[in-house]
């Protein structure tokens, strides 16, 4: 294997330039890593404009009255929720710092959603005060506080509820979000109950159903196994309760393709099984179709993030491993520990050079567990040298965090050949600004 063949699963248009440095958007890596330093985010506006441009063409060419929401928590960046905007995605937010950040970007709050488990009062204040265009809520305590402070303020927010449907995603346990035992949506044995009190609630506008199965997940049935029973109990709260669904909100989770090992369905596949069940089960139960609602977070970002690290310490144990540390690791991408996710991964500086072996990719803090890539081919790799590691875009900055006073990595944006930062690395200063010393 080369490093080369790696390339299909970093930014589209990646390439090797004509000094053997790894190139994305235009610009030689090796050189953003000493104009930048390292740790170092890079993100390919290309490629995620063509995500968010894929999703939509997708879906939109199969189903008459399509909605496409990125979920921020991805990444919830300005500069990058701009790029959303300017493509005409809306917002998927879970917290009144989403929700501001969106607000700094300035974003349109009629195509935001609001999402969460436990939104607090403030939460649903700052949601009815900036008149988000969907809240989608998540249990009857959340149910019971929105009624009472839309009925104060004499607004009527347009809501939808989230809906468990106990199917198994089979994916990761951390990431599974639709079996019967999870923290988010109306259980099962509640649902109806659920429709009932919303639509007896009149400063509550219920127009639809929402359901998310999980992440990362690799097969269409779960899928098509939910839209089935969503639009089943939709048609039973029609005959019962005179409910009419205009909105059906289907999540994201879809995969997406971190290592050359992995095969998941290309998008294409996902919105015809989903959008010719929901015809077909529309028909079957005399139903006018939706409007159709989807939320890809990772699939619109993860492939446009690349990581660049220096490397430090390479530490041979004779019959037993080799470790190669880096300047970064599980502060800034815990994903790897935290969810077994695996990566790939290229040396920057030296792309033409030749594999010698396996070996273990580790950073720098304190834990055992701070595992990048565990025994990956690389070619004989040299303190100084620049890794590259895919799949950065979307949930790595999102969860990094200052363990060990580590300094959170800077985020830059490139595009035909230019750079420019989105997000500056953090300081000292940054880190201790909320303490207290008297």
């Amino acid at each position: 294997m080369l490093m080369t063949d790696r390339l299909p699963v970093f930014p589209l248009e990646t390439k090797v330039n004509k000094d053997g440095h790894l190139e994305i958007g235009g610009c030689d890596a090796t050189e953003l890593a000493r104009k930048f330093g390292t740790p170092l985010y890079i993100y390919d506006e290309h490629t995620l404009r063509a995500k968010c441009r894929e999703f939509k063409e997708e879906f939109g060419k199969r189903y008459p009255d399509i909605g496409v929401i990125y979920a921020s928590k991805a990444y919830s960046n300005a500069a990058i929720l701009q790029i959303v905007n300017e493509e005409g995605l809306g917002l998927d937010v879970v917290s009144g710092g989403e929700l501001g950040i969106a607000r700094m970007a300035k974003f349109p709050m009629k195509r935001v959603y609001f999402h969460g488990n436990n939104k607090s009062l403030p939460e649903l204040e700052m949601a009815l005060k900036y008149k988000v265009g969907r809240i989608v809520v998540d249990n009857f305590y959340e149910l019971e506080m929105l009624g009472k402070l839309a009925q104060e303020k004499d607004v009527k927010p347009s809501i939808l509820l989230r809906i468990t449907p106990g199917v198994d995603p089979h994916t990761h346990t951390y990431t599974s979000t639709g079996t019967i035992d999870s923290k988010f949506g109306f259980p099962l044995p509640l649902k109806e109950e659920a429709v009932a009190r919303a639509l007896k609630i009149k400063s509550l506008d219920l127009v639809g159903l929402h359901f998310h199965i999980g992440s990362r997940i690799t097969e269409t049935a779960p899928y098509l196994e939910s839209v089935k029973f969503i639009l089943k109990f939709a048609a039973e709260m029609r005959k019962q309760y005179g409910f009419e669904l205009k909105e059906l909100n289907t999540g994201g989770g879809y995969d997406v393709r971190y290592t050359l090992d992995e095969k998941p369905p290309a998008f294409g596949e996902f919105a015809e099984k989903i959008t010719t069940t929901i015809k077909n089960e529309c028909k079957k139960w005399h139903m006018d179709i939706p409007h159709l609602v989807v939320e890809p977070g990772r699939e619109i970002v993860a492939q446009s993030g690349v990581a660049l690290y220096q490397i430090g310490v390479v530490k041979e144990i004779p019959g037993v491993r080799t470790y190669v540390a880096v300047d970064g690791g599980m502060g800034d991408n815990i994903r790897p520990a935290l969810y077994n996710a695996r990566l790939e991964a290229v040396i920057a500086n030296r792309m033409k050079a030749k594999m010698a072996g396996k070996v273990t990719i580790c950073g720098k803090f304190c834990e055992s567990g701070d595992i990048l890539i565990k025994d990956i081919e690389l070619p004989e790799m040299k303190a100084g040298d620049i890794l590259a590691l895919n799949g950065a875009g979307a949930y790595a900055i999102p969860e990094s965090m200052n363990y060990n006073a580590f300094f959170r990595p800077p985020v830059i944006l490139v595009k035909d050949g230019k750079s420019r930062l989105i997000r500056r690395r953090e300081t000292l200063e940054d880190i201790t600004r909320c303490d207290v010393m008297e």
